[in-house]
């Protein structure tokens, strides 16, 4: 318990800073995604959160308002479509994440947890009831972030999600977060459209779904 206060004022200082740094970013972005394409620049995705609490999780838009609704990227014919082309750029690099910091900042995410599942991938958040994963902070980033991302099937995503609550403390956190930065500037494990090469059929839980 001493290790998540502790951590929770960890998630409040860095993401303020980072709110407060990162701004001209954020500037750049919101004009960019305005003149690239028609619609709001953030989307909000219901995704479920500490003790299974839903919450709306913010990004940057990078689709079409015009996509078909309610409907998973991977189960889209031919998602490169409706992806806009700042909206390519923000996926490739994980910037469409950066509004993330905000449900930091308020507590609904850590910095580093498992990714929030969505609200209706019950495997998972079933799986995760296994190992304890639905009773922490989901997090931007985590260790099953930066061992395969979205090629990951839902049960090997879990135990690993289970590992890091097992082994949470701030080695493991440090671990991450270099991690995800290694695995930001390889590219590794991002499929577009889908889970990957291990699990295509699966839902994925990091690709946005347009809700209006």
């Amino acid at each position: 318990m001493g290790y998540l206060k502790a951590k929770r004022l960890i998630d409040i200082v860095f993401s303020f800073l980072a709110l407060i740094i990162l701004s001209p970013v954020f500037l750049i972005l919101i004009i960019a995604i305005k003149v690239d394409s028609k619609g709001p620049v953030l989307f909000k995705q219901k995704r479920v959160g500490i003790h299974k609490r839903h919450f709306n999780i913010l990004k940057f838009r990078t689709m079409r308002i015009d996509t078909p609704k309610d409907c998973p990227t991977h189960l889209l014919e031919n998602p490169d479509q409706w992806i806009t082309k700042v909206g390519k750029f923000l996926r490739k690099t994980s910037l469409d994440e950066l509004p993330q910091i905000w449900n930091i900042f308020v507590g609904q995410m850590s910095i580093i947890g498992p990714r929030p599942a969505l609200w209706n991938q019950y495997d998972l958040i079933d799986e995760r009831d296994k190992y304890g994963a639905n009773d922490i902070r989901p997090g931007l980033t985590g260790w099953a972030q930066i061992n395969g991302r979205d090629e990951l099937p839902i049960e090997v995503k879990a135990k690993l999600d289970g590992e890091y609550v097992k082994k949470m403390g701030f080695k493991m956190d440090i671990k991450c977060f270099f991690g995800t930065i290694v695995s930001v500037l390889k590219h590794d494990g991002v499929v577009e459209g889908g889970t990957g090469k291990m699990q295509k059929d699966e839902v994925a839980s990091t690709k946005e779904t347009i809700s209006g």
